[in-house]
């Protein structure tokens, strides 16, 4: 990696943060429920999107690709370690079929998502 790419990758990171925490602001207010619907949405088109660059990049992309919007931008976007404190927080209160819900249940999403994604990604670069 060049210096150059490296600082892409950290400003990408910063700006992943900045979209998440805007989407999530927006969507919290709107999507109300028993569960943390504006995580799992955005975890879950982190890894769809994460799934196309990487089955770009397995397909000819440049590498470089994973490393900036990969890495970088869906790094900073998605958050697994609020997802997990979000599952913890409703096992805590009381709520454990949403606790296994939110954690089961993301994860199922973000792997089908991510596996449909390679599958675009791949097909886009074909």
């Amino acid at each position: 990696m060049t210096p150059g790419e490296a600082l892409l990758l950290g400003a990408a990171g910063g700006l992943g943060a900045v979209v998440r925490y805007v989407l999530d602001t927006a969507l919290s207010r709107r999507l109300k429920g028993p569960l943390p619907f504006a995580t799992i949405l955005i975890n879950v088109t982190g890894s769809l999107v994460l799934g196309v660059i990487a089955g770009a990049v397995l397909a000819g992309a440049d590498p470089a690709l994973q490393a900036v919007l990969g890495t970088g931008f869906l790094g900073g976007y998605t958050t697994f370690s609020t997802a997990s404190y979000q599952s913890v927080s409703l096992a805590l209160s009381g709520k454990w079929g949403a606790a296994v819900v939110n954690g089961v249940g993301t994860m199922a999403l973000c792997l089908a998502a991510a596996f449909g994604g390679l599958a675009l990604g791949s097909a886009l670069m074909a």
